[in-house]
């Protein structure tokens, strides 16, 4: 897999158990074809998604973190789905910051009856992974630097 065109993105979903998962469900259930490139993980509301599970994803070798959820006003929970759109507001720009473009984190809304946006949904993010190329992030080397670390006094050693 040397060149972009034979390059397949690993993607990681975070659906949200009440709509968007069930919206996958009824994806398959109806044989809808999709890119096989994502692998979902259920959560019971998107608003309950920690952000370090994003970046945990990315550090681990996702290509692309795509979350799904109710639709604003339809949540389970309520509110949990503006709370998911603060996070992600959030962690788009956090994604920046590390150099992660910005396409490869998507938030979207999908009603449990709404299997035909969730194949449009996973093969549209998987084509703009796949334009977009492998993720190579830098993982730092922390043998390189031996430096003591002094926080509020103490130093990483333990002495004051």
């Amino acid at each position: 897999m040397s060149d972009k065109n034979s390059f397949e993105p690993r993607i990681v979903a975070f659906f949200c158990n009440w709509c968007t998962y069930t919206a996958a469900d009824l994806a398959g259930t109806a044989r809808m074809s999709y890119a096989p490139n994502v692998r979902v993980v259920r959560i019971m509301c998107s608003g309950r998604l920690d952000p370090q599970f994003v970046l945990a994803a990315f550090r681990e070798g996702a290509d692309g973190v795509l979350v799904g959820g109710c639709h604003p006003g339809d949540c389970h929970y309520q509110e949990g789905n503006y709370k998911a759109l603060r996070r992600a507001t959030l962690l788009k720009r956090l994604l920046k910051s590390f150099g992660i473009e910005e396409e490869r984190f998507r938030l979207e809304w999908i009603a449990a009856s709404e299997g035909d946006k969730v194949q449009r949904v996973i093969n549209e993010m998987t084509e703009t992974v796949r334009k977009l190329g492998p993720l190579h992030l830098e993982k730092p080397d922390i043998t390189a630097s031996h430096e003591t670390v002094k926080v509020a006094g103490v130093s990483a050693g333990g002495t004051r």
